[in-house]
């Protein structure tokens, strides 16, 4: 099983297709092992931020390499202590927007090292958003660019309170010190990045080919509804492949065969999802496993792979509906 960031504040709550109530709630089952800070700690008012003190970093320098980081001098700042090491030139991080990061953290007062993705060797995507990760990483890396490293010295109000992290070896007096490479940053606007691929199949609907963060149009033919699963790229990213059991960061659209009509999508709520493969409908996991992230991707899900005659009540789907979905793979998690 994956390990699970230290740094989340709550369970990621994974906001499934439409009528996965019960998956949704299974995740989150799954998931909570994942340590929370006291409920102080996400009542604070913002902090402070000043440029130090901040440990040395002494070797592992470079962006994306990991750092080793020195023992802290003397006493921490009761202020959250925030330094762009290496300062990138992408865009910029807003609050709520998810980022994929690399991140080494250790404890002031020892240097011992509690958590680090470095040797996972799988980047952490993650919201800055209240309530789902410590304040100290939404309250330092806003308004830090994309291919930025940053370096944080946490005190325990904007960390994981007076209770601490047993589970990570974190008494509730520490002061925490991270180093953080920002790779990438998505919010309700990010689109697909790749090679548009052509779609010569009049059968199959047509999905536009926009990357505005504008929800693509979906022309659906008037024929009859494939009786397979079709996963068509659109637009084809250069990313990793995602697999079975991968979760991703996603913009979707979903219309019914029948009369085109939508009956869910991102972009109408202004709001990017995060799920398990193992967690939606048939037809989304099968459909977008193998496929690159940066991708675009076509599904039709016929009604054995979707929700056959068992729709979910209120969503304008009827029993053994075909479903057409187009899906921005914008990360893998």
């Amino acid at each position: 099983m994956r390990r699970r960031s230290l740094l989340l504040a709550v369970p990621a709550g994974l906001v499934t297709l439409a009528g996965c109530g019960d998956d949704n709630k299974s995740e989150k089952a799954k998931s909570s092992s994942s340590p929370s800070p006291s409920a102080s700690a996400s009542s604070v008012p913002p902090p402070k931020i000043v440029d130090g003190p901040l440990p040395a970093i002494t070797a592992g320098t470079k962006f994306g390499e990991k750092p080793t980081v020195a023992k802290g001098s003397g006493a921490p700042s009761k202020d959250l202590a925030v330094r762009t090491v290496i300062a990138g030139n992408g865009g910029t991080v807003a609050e709520n927007d998810y980022i994929q990061a690399s991140y080494l953290g250790q404890v002031w007062d020892t240097a011992k090292v509690f958590d680090n993705s470095y040797d996972r060797k799988t980047s952490l995507v993650i919201q800055l958003a209240q309530g789902g990760i410590i304040d100290g990483w939404r309250y330092g890396l806003v308004g830090k660019k994309v291919g930025s490293r940053v370096e944080m010295a946490v005190p325990p109000t904007w960390g994981y309170g007076t209770r601490g992290n047993t589970q990570a070896g974190i008494k509730g007096t520490d002061t925490l010190v991270f180093v953080v490479d920002i790779e990438n940053t998505f919010n309700a606007k990010s689109s697909a990045k790749g090679k548009d691929v052509a779609q010569n199949d009049k059968a199959l609907p047509k999905v536009g080919t926009n990357t505005d963060g504008k929800a693509p149009s979906i022309d659906v033919p008037k024929a009859t509804a494939p009786t397979k699963l079709v996963a068509d790229y659109v637009i084809e990213g250069d990313g990793e492949e995602v697999k079975a059991d991968s979760s991703v960061l996603v913009q979707y659209k979903g219309v019914l065969w029948d009369g085109g009509k939508e009956f869910d999508s991102t972009y109408s709520r202004g709001q990017l999802t995060s799920f398990s493969l193992q967690q939606v409908v048939k037809g989304w996991g099968q459909g977008l496993t193998g496929k690159k992230v940066g991708s675009r991707v076509l599904i039709v899900v016929p009604p054995a792979l979707g929700y056959g005659d068992n729709p979910p009540s209120g969503s304008g789907i009827k029993k053994d509906s075909t479903l057409v979905f187009t899906v921005d793979i914008l990360a893998k998690m």
